[in-house]
């Protein structure tokens, strides 16, 4: 269909995994699986369930009546007891005892945890992988001195192995986050309208220790150790903020590498990749934008604001539950997510293709490397008997002389010259360009990528061992 809007989250941007696990079907069976939980729960714990009742809801449990459930929806309003009635037909012995003593929220909220965490491990994943490759190019380049640069100004050197480093190190510090956050995964559990459980007291006649021991079950059951240990009768939105939190430090990072991207293309040093038949530009034929990283801006831009939403809502909620979350969760919640695996989709896709030009990056950098050895060539007069306040003076006068020279008449940087025919210097030329070996000053880089990849980087990546990093799909 083409004449309604579709988020392009959906249609152009996100995975087929991802989109999977917000799509109402994925929703409708957590839905089922979660009222079968139940009825177990309830059955061990002495309620008259049946196991007929019970294998009759699992021979239904991915086979969702939708055309049912759409019909009474209209009828009457509220969603999940449309899907109870559904679920009814298909099962009409277990048709009584379908959401016993739960309230909407069971089904909601328990789903909604459960596509998040599943979602974030989706994006754990992929994290994985970025670092990984990422990595590889850091090794790969860990001795290549390049400019660096602060207020992107030129400043002392670097290497191009370990500017990636800080771009890895972001990524580890939201690998950090997003393992925590994982770790301490609960469900809401069965808490009833307002949370105290009232409707499971009365059915287990005042037994306190069944009432607690449902929430268990029921998060064992659905592969988890806990559930909230109170809530009112949805879980704290807190916890969507939280997620989002983690899912912005990931756009941040992706951000900061995008534009890091963008400047190098821009000084022609490094490239993202570009297809044979790609088009940069409708009017300019020449031109190879850097698309895919400004996409990567643009969508962590999104989601870095999107998390005003959850902050919002979760400071806003009226005592034990108001609905004006809904809407807004609905969705802030999915289309974060939604964006960050498109984001990292990107990542992946741009830094292993990433092009460097060696010869550029020799070029611009000793362009730059004679003011910056100044220091050293100073030091060395300086051991040959000179005055060091003189030679200081020389050096900012000839320095200014050079740099009128480059800025004013666009000639080359002739500062080596000049010292080399100052006789307070006492050094030739074939010495400065002896001294000029861009190798020289880049300080500890190339053992600084060696440590951080070997250990830190290591150490975080060894419980990922076994995953499988998939190649990433983009639609250029």
């Amino acid at each position: 269909m083409k004449d309604i809007y579709e988020s392009p989250l959906s249609s152009r941007y996100a995975d087929q995994k991802m989109k999977y696990l917000f799509s109402p079907d994925m929703k409708f069976r957590t839905w089922r699986k979660l009222w079968i939980a139940l009825a177990e729960a309830e059955k061990e714990l002495g309620l008259p369930v049946t196991q007929e009742q019970i294998d009759e809801m699992k021979a239904h449990q991915d086979d969702i009546n939708y055309d049912v459930a759409e019909k009474r929806e209209k009828e009457v309003r509220h969603d999940v007891m449309s899907h109870v009635y559904a679920f009814g037909v298909q099962c009409p012995k277990a048709k009584p005892i379908i959401h016993l003593g739960a309230t909407s929220c069971y089904v909601g909220d328990n789903t909604d945890v459960i596509i998040m965490t599943e979602a974030l491990r989706l994006v754990q994943k992929k994290l994985v992988g970025v670092i990984s490759t990422l990595s590889e190019f850091a090794r790969k380049y860990k001795d290549l001195p390049t400019l660096a640069f602060t207020h992107f100004q030129p400043a002392q050197p670097t290497t191009v192995g370990k500017r990636a480093c800080l771009w890895i190190q972001d990524l580890l510090m939201d690998l950090e986050d997003v393992e925590y956050q994982l770790s301490k995964a609960k469900l809401l559990g069965s808490k009833g309208t307002t949370g105290t459980q009232a409707s499971f007291l009365e059915l287990f006649e005042g037994d306190h220790s069944k009432c607690r021991r449902l929430d268990q079950l029921i998060a064992e059951k659905m592969g988890y150790q806990s559930c909230f240990a109170v809530s009112g009768q949805t879980y704290s939105r807190k916890l969507d903020s939280q997620m989002l939190n983690v899912l912005a430090g990931i756009a941040q990072s992706a951000a900061k590498f995008s534009n890091d991207i963008r400047l190098l293309q821009h000084l022609k040093e490094v490239e993202e990749p570009f297809e044979k038949n790609q088009i940069g530009s409708s009017a300019m034929a020449y031109k190879r934008n850097p698309m895919r990283s400004e996409r990567i801006a643009s969508l962590a831009r999104y989601v870095m604001v999107d998390t005003l939403n959850p902050y919002m809502t979760a400071a806003t909620q009226w005592f034990e539950r108001t609905l004006d979350d809904s809407a807004n969760k609905r969705l802030s919640v999915p289309e974060a997510f939604l964006a960050v695996d498109a984001i990292l989709n990107l990542y992946m896709n741009v830094s292993d293709g990433l092009v460097v030009y060696p010869k550029v990056i020799e070029q611009r950098l000793k362009k730059e490397l004679p003011f910056m050895a100044t220091e050293n060539i100073m030091m060395d007069a300086v051991k040959r008997g000179a005055d060091r306040q003189e030679l200081h003076e020389r050096i900012r006068v000839h320095s200014m002389a050079a740099s009128r020279v480059v800025k004013e008449e666009g000639g080359e940087n002739d500062l080596l010259e000049r010292i080399a025919a100052d006789p307070i210097f006492g050094v030739t030329m074939e010495e400065l360009e002896e001294i000029m070996l861009p190798e020289k000053y880049v300080g500890r880089a190339p053992q600084q990528t060696e440590d951080f990849l070997n250990h830190e980087v290591a150490n975080a990546l060894q419980k990922y061992e076994d995953l499988k990093v998939e190649q990433a799909e983009i639609n250029v």
